[in-house]
C-alpha cells in the first residue's frame, strides 16, 4: 500500500501518524510538504492533527487553500482514501470534502483526555475491522472540535450511514455526539479523536490500531 502524510506549517501529529501507519502497514510512509503540487501514486493520504498556519482565521481554513489540497481533492474524487484527524478533519470541512464545520468547544476550553467512543458503522475502509456498536477509547486534544451542521445534512448522514464514530461522553458539544464522518463515496473520513495515539498498549491503549488494520485490508 502506498501511503503518505502531509505536513503543514504548524502540524504536530504528522510524525505520530506516520509511525502508527508504518507499525501496522509494515512499510515506509511518505512525507509530503504542503507546498507540493505533484504527488506520487498513492492509495492513502493522511492529514494530521496540529495547528496548521497557527489556526489563524478558522482552524484549517488556510491549510484548506494550500497548494497540495487541490491535488488531494483530485485524488479523493478518483477514489483514493483520505484520512483527516483533528486539525485534518477541520481542513477537510474547510476544503469542502466533508460537510459541516468544526467550531469552539461548548465550554470554550481545550479538552485533552481519553474519551469513550462508539463505532457507528463498519461499512467503510476505515472501520471494517470494528463491529458496529463496539466501544473503544481514543484520546482527544482540541479546542475547536464541536461539529455542527444543518439538520437536513445531519439527516442525510444518518440515512446514508455516514457517521463513523460517536462520543459516548461528548467532550465538546458536537451535534448528535458525532466524532467522525464519511463522505458520500466513503473514501474520505474526518474524525476528531486520535487513533494514531492509541496504537500501542505501552502508550495506554491500542483501540486505534483497528482503523489502520481496516485500511491495510481494504487497500492492499
Amino acid at each position: 500500500m502506498r501511503a503518505a502524510v502531509v505536513t503543514f506549517p504548524g502540524s504536530n501529529c504528522d510524525r505520530d501518524l506516520r509511525v502508527a501507519m508504518e507499525a501496522v502497514f509494515g512499510r515506509p510512509v511518505k512525507s509530503l510538504w504542503h507546498a507540493e503540487t505533484e504527488l506520487p501514486p498513492l492509495d492513502l493520504v493522511g492529514l494530521p492533527g496540529g495547528f496548521s498556519y497557527g489556526d489563524y482565521l478558522r482552524c484549517g481554513a488556510i491549510a484548506a487553500r494550500s497548494p497540495i489540497m487541490t491535488e488531494i481533492a483530485r485524488l479523493a474524487r478518483r477514489g483514493v482514501a483520505v484520512l483527516g484527524i483533528c486539525n485534518g478533519f477541520q481542513i477537510l470541512t474547510e476544503a469542502g470534502l466533508l460537510p459541516g464545520a468544526l467550531v469552539r468547544n461548548m465550554r470554550l476550553s481545550f479538552v485533552c483526555r481519553p474519551v469513550p467512543i462508539e463505532v457507528a458503522t463498519s461499512a467503510s475502509p476505515f472501520t471494517a475491522d470494528y463491529r458496529p456498536g463496539q466501544r473503544i477509547a481514543l484520546p482527544v486534544a482540541h479546542h475547536d472540535g464541536n461539529y455542527v451542521l444543518e439538520p437536513a445534512e445531519l439527516a442525510r448522514l444518518e440515512d446514508e450511514d455516514r457517521i463513523a464514530f460517536r462520543y459516548l461522553d461528548n467532550p465538546n458539544g458536537s451535534t448528535a455526539d458525532i466524532a467522525g464522518v464519511l463522505n458520500a463515496e466513503r473514501n474520505v473520513l474526518g474524525m476528531m479523536p486520535h487513533p494514531e495515539r492509541a496504537c500501542d498498549p505501552l502508550l495506554g491503549g491500542s483501540d486505534g490500531a483497528g482503523l489502520f488494520r481496516s485500511l491495510l485490508a481494504a487497500l492492499t
